[in-house]
């Protein structure tokens, strides 16, 4: 791994596995969506990581809920923007693909294997439940696998790199997943600087385990040398001591609502920034800089603002 001249603070505002009734402070309209964004990349996140919702937080995927989402945060900041590929288990391909589409934006998500990507858990700790399509909707993930096949991988790749010249945030979230990753290389369809994300504490994908980390770190660097970027985090109650540990070891930090409701011990965060704020000290205490929108666009390659469709 090439050893990060900066850190990059990466933010995933709302995602589409946590559902409303878990926290009153989940961003789920689209203006509740902007507002988060613009709090993050005020408080040092360089990266947005979007997905949108409907009002009521159920996953969206049609292209005039991003209309309400995307230009309001690239007239209000720098960020750069990573729209989702990944959408819901529940979503078409064509529906995944719609937002990044629509906007070319300069960075995108993209899966790197199917799995069992399971949070049916989220039913056992909710007691009261805001909509009803949340109960249906965590439950369902116990029966249904998400599907990221290697023609679907391949899609994604000339759709929106080839054609649009978006890159990508390679998600992996297990070791065959860099595998599946080195094949698109040797095929000459992903060039560096390839962005690695370490995804840990899923159920169905590797472990939340420090070790697991390490590991991950040291298969890619035989895979991929010093072409690649890496960054890491955990869901849950793991996700700021997976992201100090990815900094520490060279990488970037990926925080978020998407990831965890929490921002410590029984305390659920207040917001994206309040996040942000804390694993930016974390990073500070490490004695390292934190990457400005402009670093990361650098350090990723990326084709800049002036290539995303607003």
């Amino acid at each position: 791994m090439r050893a990060a001249e900066q850190v990059i603070i990466s933010t995933a505002v709302t995602g589409s596995v946590n559902v409303p009734s878990q926290s009153d402070h989940l961003p789920v309209s689209a203006d509740e969506i902007v507002a988060a964004a613009i709090g993050a990349a005020e408080a040092g996140s360089a990266i947005i990581h979007l997905h949108a919702r409907h009002d009521d937080g159920r996953p969206a995927w049609e292209p005039e809920v991003w209309e309400r989402i995307v230009p309001p945060i690239l007239e209000a900041t720098d960020a750069v923007l990573n729209l989702s590929t990944g959408g819901s288990s529940q979503m078409t391909m064509e529906q995944r693909l719609a937002g990044a589409n629509r906007f070319s934006p300069e960075l995108a998500s993209l899966n790197m294997g199917s799995m069992n990507f399971v949070y049916s858990g989220i039913a056992d700790r909710v007691q009261q439940w805001k909509h009803e399509w949340e109960k249906p909707y965590v439950l369902g993930t116990y029966a249904h696998p998400f599907i990221n096949s290697f023609a679907q991988i391949e899609r994604t790749l000339r759709e929106l790199g080839d054609e649009k010249g978006t890159r990508f945030e390679f998600e992996c979230y297990d070791i065959g997943h860099l595998y599946t990753l080195a094949h698109f290389v040797d095929r000459g369809l992903v060039t560096g600087p390839i962005m690695i994300q370490g995804v840990f504490g899923i159920l169905g994908g590797i472990g939340a385990d420090h070790a697991n980390l390490e590991h991950m770190v040291s298969i890619a660097d035989k895979l991929f040398g010093d072409d690649y970027q890496f960054s890491a985090f955990a869901a849950g109650r793991d996700q700021m001591s997976f992201a100090t540990h990815s900094a520490w070891l060279g990488g970037h930090v990926r925080v978020g609502l998407e990831d965890s409701l929490w921002i410590g011990r029984g305390r659920l965060a207040e917001s994206n920034a309040q996040q942000v704020e804390k694993i930016r000290t974390a990073v500070d205490d490490l004695g390292k800089t934190i990457a400005t929108p402009d670093d990361a666009r650098r350090m990723l390659g990326l084709k800049g603002r002036a290539g995303v469709t607003a």
